[in-house]
């Protein structure tokens, strides 16, 4: 039986007067007969906000950063935006135990964690590709800020050695991409489970005449500012800024900077390229073309039908989703909010078997409907998580049609996340719409939404497969951009 993923995790919140929950905890989530380990480490930083991050063994997945922790009273809830899952457990007065639920797209599974002293062993994982020394490129930490100097940024550039046998009458300059990270706080290697797949990215075109930047997130590695009420619009904002930084350098060919965003940064990259016109072309991958809103109730089904829920019970919760989000969207009133998307749950569930109900959404009695209403809102209403807010209401095609530069788009044929084919078609649907030809899409045969090869296809598998990135994508990108 395919397995359920856990690991790809926001902590949301703030902490706490009284106890803190800091330490290592560990649980077992039961799956289906399989029991997959997770371990939890929640600690204070320098100024005492508690931060955490995540281990799962049995996935080769450690050090998972987690951007916030809500801890309300013996209340502790954490957030998953990339799957759109969470957990919601109670700390016993010894702090000692979490009890809670974790919900993760359709399905629901109790969780308990104790705590521990014991450090978890991290064995070693393969990853063949991520790239070492010597380099044949130069490779530079640099560091610029925005225009109101609120937020400097961290990245690493790459670039091209010049050809030792050519004699040049001016210093050469390179065509140079930008690279934009997926949803979630990444930092400039886009780092999953022990892949780097921006590192190797980074890493192919500058072996191959292209220099490149890649970016540590707001909040993340060396940038600084505040990531939890930033959304897609401001991410799109940290990239003009690296623009107008690479604008600067005097090896940057600025008549040939493009951009090249992966799932969330596929939406972002087409918002920056359409108002500007020193962007030369843009490269989306897993990049999303229909409502956002559209790709997230696909996204539930297939993530929960991968980890083993039956599709037909999925088929029958699926027109909960979007009920659900509007719900929590069409009102700022909590109290209005809350007993309104109540009221979606049970008009939802007059015609759908109880064991049905139990399996997609955990709920048995009003105890149990009560918590799950309340946890999905700290995902879904306004004021509570700007992110998501914005984001599912978000339409890719009012960007898309107004974009003129060169676009290339690929997809994994098993992607979960992103569905290659009604993205893909959505992407050039809208292209077109706006009269612009110059496009290249793709779905990618056998590779998932990381662009690995994969064999289950679920999200789990992520960190179980060596490859971080198909030689072919890489190989495909180059082709295209050097083609321009």
């Amino acid at each position: 039986m395919k397995k359920l993923m856990f690991l790809l995790c926001i902590l949301m919140g703030t902490q706490s007067q009284a106890q803190s929950p800091s330490g290592t905890w560990e649980g077992n989530l039961s799956v289906q007969g399989t029991e997959i380990p997770l371990v939890i480490h929640i600690s204070p930083d320098s100024a005492g906000k508690l931060t955490a991050s995540f281990d799962s063994p049995s996935q080769h997945a450690y050090n998972l950063p987690c951007s916030e922790v809500i801890l309300k009273g013996d209340s502790l809830i954490l957030m998953m935006k990339i799957l759109n899952g969470r957990y919601a457990g109670v700390l016993d007065a010894d702090m000692k135990q979490i009890k809670g639920t974790w919900y993760q797209g359709g399905a629901s599974l109790p969780l308990t964690v104790n705590k521990t002293s014991e450090a978890v062993i991290k064995h070693e994982v393969k990853r063949p590709q991520t790239p070492k020394a010597p380099f044949p490129y130069a490779s530079e930490e640099v560091s610029y800020e925005n225009a109101d100097r609120s937020i400097r940024f961290g990245g690493t550039f790459t670039v091209p050695l010049p050809d030792p046998n050519v004699e040049y009458f001016r210093a050469p300059v390179y065509p140079t991409v930008l690279l934009i990270t997926g949803s979630g706080k990444q930092d400039r290697d886009e780092s999953l489970m022990g892949h780097k797949p921006f590192w190797i990215i980074a890493d192919y075109l500058s072996r191959n005449g292209i220099a490149v930047l890649r970016v540590d997130d707001r909040d993340m590695g060396k940038t600084t500012g505040d990531f939890s009420k930033a959304t897609s619009a401001d991410f799109a904002k940290d990239v003009e800024a690296g623009i107008n930084y690479l604008r600067t350098r005097k090896d940057v060919d600025t008549n040939f900077i493009g951009l090249l965003g992966h799932s969330e940064g596929g939406l972002i990259a087409p918002m920056v390229a359409y108002k500007r016109t020193d962007i030369r072309f843009i490269v989306l991958l897993a990049g999303p073309g229909v409502k956002i809103i559209d790709l997230m109730e696909a996204q539930t089904i297939d993530v929960a039908a991968s980890a083993g829920i039956p599709k037909e019970e999925l088929e029958q919760f699926r027109p909960l989703y979007k009920k659900l989000v509007t719900a929590f969207l069409s009102e700022n009133d909590s109290a209005k909010s809350f007993q309104k998307a109540v009221r979606v749950f049970n008009k939802w569930r007059k015609n759908i078997p109880d064991s049905v109900v139990l399996h997609t959404t955990g709920v048995k009695d009003e105890k149990t409907l009560q918590e799950y209403i309340r946890t999905s809102a700290e995902s879904y209403r306004p004021g509570i998580n700007p992110w998501f807010n914005y984001f599912i209401q978000f339409d890719p095609a009012v960007y898309l049609s107004q974009v003129k530069c060169p676009v290339l788009a690929l997809n994994g044929e098993n992607d979960i996340q992103v569905a290659a084919k009604p993205n893909l078609k959505a992407i050039e649907t809208a292209l077109k719409k706006g009269g612009n030809l110059r496009f290249t899409t793709k779905e990618m045969p056998g590779l998932n939404h990381l662009f690995q090869r994969c064999i289950e296809c679920t999200v789990a598998e992520y960190g179980e497969l060596e490859e971080t990135f198909s030689a072919e994508t890489l190989k495909m990108v180059v082709d295209w951009i050097k083609g321009l």
